[in-house]
């Protein structure tokens, strides 16, 4: 059996949520799951996203494959990093107490990161109208 780790669609026409779940790569994606181990929303400014990191790296080792997406979020949160250094100390490359103290140090610069890309406040994306559109192939003609 071929698990994924990956998202199921909810909410409503247009406002996108996601559940973060483990499922049988042959179920549909809004279908049966095993697990749900968290929750992704994209409507929101910045992006929410809740994840019970300890389940995921538990099914990473156990083989559980990310989709793309899925992949990402995970990055995001450090849980490919930790998986990194777990797969390091299991080779005997590295000692616990040092991927510790790598994990610690790459937490403070992403947290350092986040802190910095919201202080530049990334301004929301606006929708161009129907009018507007129309004259921006007109107006790049010219």
């Amino acid at each position: 059996m071929s698990v994924k780790i990956r998202l199921q669609r909810m909410g409503r026409k247009k406002a996108p949520f996601y559940h973060i779940t483990i499922a049988d790569s042959r179920s549909p994606r809004d279908g049966r799951f095993i697990e749900n181990i968290g929750s992704y929303n994209p409507t929101t400014i910045p992006a929410t996203i809740t994840l019970d990191a300890v389940k995921a790296l538990d099914w990473m080792h156990k083989g559980a494959q990310p989709t793309d997406t899925v992949r990402r979020i995970l990055s995001y949160k450090g849980v490919m990093f930790q998986k990194h250094l777990a797969r390091g100390v299991k080779k005997g490359v590295l000692t616990q107490e040092v991927a510790d103290a790598k994990m610690a140090a790459w937490t403070e610069s992403h947290k350092n990161s986040v802190l910095d890309a919201a202080k530049k406040g990334k301004p929301a994306r606006k929708k161009k109208s129907k009018k507007e559109a129309a004259a921006a192939p007109a107006a790049a003609a010219e």
